[in-house]
């Protein structure tokens, strides 16, 4: 049909496609998923109770896991009486309201189905653990070992986080000398800046695992004089600092880089030094740019202190070690891997969330 004004012809608005199909194929995928679950809960049940004497609790939490993914039928049944509204609206001409209840009906037929599919992956991964009945779940998850190794490992783990901190803050201000040094003008500079880049090349291509070995066992193996009688968590200190001094500098120097050259025009036509307006204008700039990558080093950071354990420091990977070994079970380095993810998860959300602020105020 000619849609021209010319023709004084315009053609009638099209109508949306029918969303009953789709609401069906969420019911099929639903009522799937619903039954895998409730086949896998069924297995579980079993393996509990084969393991140990039958409990309430478990017989409540059977039930209320396999009531709970009912709920996935709600969006269903959502999708179902928006679709059908939709068709009512159509017997009457309303194309407004046909537009808007098919496209919530299509919206509750895809939450169905996008939730079908996380929880069908969730029961996986709980079959997974139900393998050979229940022996993969044994061997990582034995809750009375857990229980009862707790407080040694913790104990140990606490090693990790007082080396993460003592770490980060030398790693601070070794990374920021060296892109300092990689930043000095001049060809007085020139030799200066080819050591920072050496360093920076090196160290970010090699493991940090070799770079904790080669320090914390090579120095007092080759009777370095001072270092000799460090003890080696500070020693892994040290080769955790020189190691992540290497990233960290190259994030700095990144913001650093990212600050407009009017600026250092603008300082250095006021009579400030080279340092002066590092230290007075592009530094406190450049901090504020930097603070996620940072984060994210140090996310890192926390997690290869269990490195450390190759030189004998005891951490809480070390600790969780030694258990495992007595006791023909790996629940205690599950505990430590547990240890681990609490206090780094709430640093990626917090990355995360001043990555979007800074998202916010570039558009702003």
């Amino acid at each position: 049909m000619n849609n021209s004004p010319k023709s004084g012809h315009v053609s009638a608005p099209s109508v949306p496609k029918d969303a009953t199909p789709l609401a069906l194929v969420a019911f099929g995928v639903s009522a799937l998923v619903i039954a895998t679950a409730w086949a896998i809960l069924w297995n579980l049940h079993r393996v509990l109770l084969a393991n140990g004497p039958e409990r309430l609790w478990v017989n409540i939490v059977s039930v209320l896991a396999g009531l709970l993914t009912l709920s996935l039928l709600v969006p269903v049944f959502r999708s179902w009486s928006e679709a059908r509204q939709a068709r009512s609206a159509l017997s009457s001409h309303d194309l407004i309201t046909v537009r808007v209840k098919t496209a919530e009906a299509r919206e509750w037929a895809q939450y169905a189905i996008g939730y079908a599919v996380a929880v069908l992956l969730v029961f996986v991964g709980v079959q997974f653990l139900l393998a050979n009945d229940g022996a993969v779940a044994a061997t990582f998850f034995k809750l009375e070992l857990i229980g009862s190794s707790f407080g040694l490992i913790l104990q140990a783990f606490w090693k990790n986080v007082w080396m993460f901190c003592v770490a980060e803050v030398f790693i601070l201000v070794w990374g920021l000398i060296i892109a300092v040094a990689r930043m000095i003008p001049g060809r007085a500079g020139q030799p200066i800046r080819f050591l920072a880049i050496a360093y920076t090349d090196a160290f970010r291509g090699l493991p940090t695992i070799i770079s904790i070995y080669l320090i914390a066992l090579g120095l007092p193996l080759a009777n370095v004089p001072w270092v000799k009688d460090w003890q080696p968590e500070w020693l892994a200190i040290l080769a955790l600092t020189v190691s992540y001094g290497a990233y960290v500098a190259e994030v700095y120097r990144s913001g650093l880089d990212s600050i407009h050259p009017s600026q250092w025009s603008a300082a250095r036509s006021l009579g400030l030094s080279f340092g002066q307006t590092l230290r007075f204008v592009i530094i406190p700039q450049a901090v504020r740019r930097i603070i996620p990558p940072l984060l994210n080093d140090f996310i890192a950071l926390q997690k290869d202190t269990a490195l450390v354990n190759v030189v004998g420091v005891i951490d809480g990977f070390n600790q969780a070690k030694i258990i495992a070994s007595n006791r023909f079970n790996l629940s205690a380095v599950t505990t430590v891997a547990l240890l681990f993810m609490i206090i780094t998860v709430p640093q990626t959300r917090l990355v995360d969330r001043l990555l979007e602020g800074e998202k916010r105020r570039t558009r702003a």
